[in-house]
């Protein structure tokens, strides 16, 4: 099956050997997404609301970039570095998905860097 790497304008390069999405077949896979500039800096150090909208915002990007929107999200995981952090993560989290939420996981654990409080990982089908 082909598929095509998706990296949206501006896509800082990947710490480590991976790309930011790839489209297969009408699915798009977009790696665990963290809160970092194009420089891999964690960026809004300590407010993880902030974190994840740039989360999500760098997931749009992707999913945008390979043609379709936030409502062809079908399943997210998600992985938080501590629960107290639930209730703001899942208060922005439903604000990019309004209507019809898409399954998902929430696990704790720790990330690739300390100052990272959330990452993301989503599948979206935008074939139709």
């Amino acid at each position: 099956m082909p598929k095509t790497i998706i990296t949206p304008p501006g896509t800082g390069k990947p710490l480590a050997p991976f790309v930011p999405g790839t489209l297969a077949d009408g699915v798009v896979y977009v790696s665990g997404t963290l809160a970092f500039d194009k420089d891999n800096n964690v960026v809004h150090v300590g407010d993880a609301a902030a974190q994840t909208r740039h989360v999500l915002e760098t997931i749009k990007s992707v999913i945008e970039t390979a043609g379709g929107n936030m409502d062809d999200v079908t399943f997210n995981a998600i992985f938080l570095t501590d629960w107290q952090n639930y209730a703001a993560v899942n208060q922005v989290y439903a604000e990019y998905f309004p209507g019809d939420k898409p399954a998902r996981y929430c696990i704790q654990c720790g990330l690739v860097k300390p100052d990272a409080l959330i990452e993301i990982a989503t599948v979206a089908h935008i074939g139709r």
